[in-house]
């Protein structure tokens, strides 16, 4: 893994081959979030890695106006790269961005996300032993007292305590912080741009689907700042409900699995012991997870009525 470069030894009066960190090519799919995209940048301004090591493309999905106001003054800070295309998706974005990089690894991570220091670095020493696995991260919320985002957070933590348990046999990473071999995340074909949500699932069930690993590296830190309301924390779970209907036909076609819902799962998330340390307010969060899983089965069973009625 990784480019060689040769050097010299004063000590031993010899040559060596010394390594050189990975080449990333970060990629960041936007759509009409100026401030957002913006605080994005200045976090991977202040990463501790070496500057020729990582690019940058930030794809921007027809914002208007254009945010190259916002990305032209990074350009000084980073080797970055401003995409722009008609609205479409975060899949077709990251694809756009995936097909011009120059990355050896492409590291994926959302517009409203905002890396820690080291993330680069934590996600290479990952690839240094597991140079063809898929490394995922662990994602924090920003500091805030708003709920819903805060139950939206926990959700995403029991889900990856329960799924991602085993480091080296991960089944799932969100793409907004996940990191993968550039030439593997082409050759099945990158996301699928017919998921409008749920590309993420789709996209790790495929990579295991060719046998590839995925580790999940939960030092690679990632916060996220995306505050919610009641309506947009009920839209986003119905949102997921439509994207699970579509993924698991999506695996039913393919033949890598079908639906089987995991009672065990969902008892857990509901009496998670960990919500009461982590909010005052543990039993709204609980009741908000509930109508989280409510919002949830009313889009998967809302999609395949939809779906019925187009045919």
């Amino acid at each position: 893994m990784g480019w060689m470069a040769e050097g010299f030894s004063s000590e031993s009066g010899g040559h060596f081959m010394e390594q050189q960190p990975a080449f990333f090519s970060i990629i960041i799919p936007t759509y009409n979030r100026p401030q957002e995209i913006g605080a994005c940048l200045e976090s991977l301004s202040r990463l501790d890695y070496p500057r020729d090591r990582f690019e940058v493309f930030v794809v921007d999905d027809g914002s208007t106006p254009s945010l190259q106001p916002v990305v032209v003054c990074f350009f000084d800070q980073l080797d970055v790269t401003l995409l722009t295309q008609t609205h479409t998706c975060p899949a077709a974005a990251r694809n756009a961005g995936a097909k011009k990089a120059r990355g050896e690894f492409l590291a994926f991570v959302d517009d409203d996300c905002m890396p820690s220091p080291d993330w680069l670095q934590k996600l290479a020493n990952r690839f240094d032993k597991n140079p063809d696995h898929a490394i995922g991260g662990r994602t924090l919320k920003s500091p805030s007292e708003e709920i819903y985002s805060t139950t939206s957070h926990i959700i995403l933590d029991v889900v990856y305590a329960y799924y991602n348990g085993s480091n080296d046999q991960a089944p799932f990473f969100a793409s907004c912080n996940l990191a993968m071999p550039a030439d593997q995340f082409r050759s099945i074909g990158g996301f699928d741009p017919a998921f409008i949500i749920s590309e993420d699932r789709d996209l790790c069930d495929r990579w295991l689907s060719h046998d590839f690993g995925m580790t999940y590296a939960p030092e690679a830190l990632v916060y996220h700042n995306h505050p919610l309301t009641f309506y947009t924390f009920w839209r986003r779970y119905i949102n997921y409900g439509r994207g699970a209907y579509r993924y698991h036909q999506a695996r039913a076609r393919r033949g890598t699995g079908r639906l089987r819902p995991d009672q065990n799962f969902y008892i857990g998330l509901i009496f998670n012991p960990l919500i009461p340390e982590q909010v005052q307010r543990g039993f709204w969060v609980r009741v908000l997870v509930v109508m989280s899983q409510i919002a949830n089965t009313i889009g998967f069973f809302w999609e395949g009525f939809s779906q019925i009625k187009r045919k």
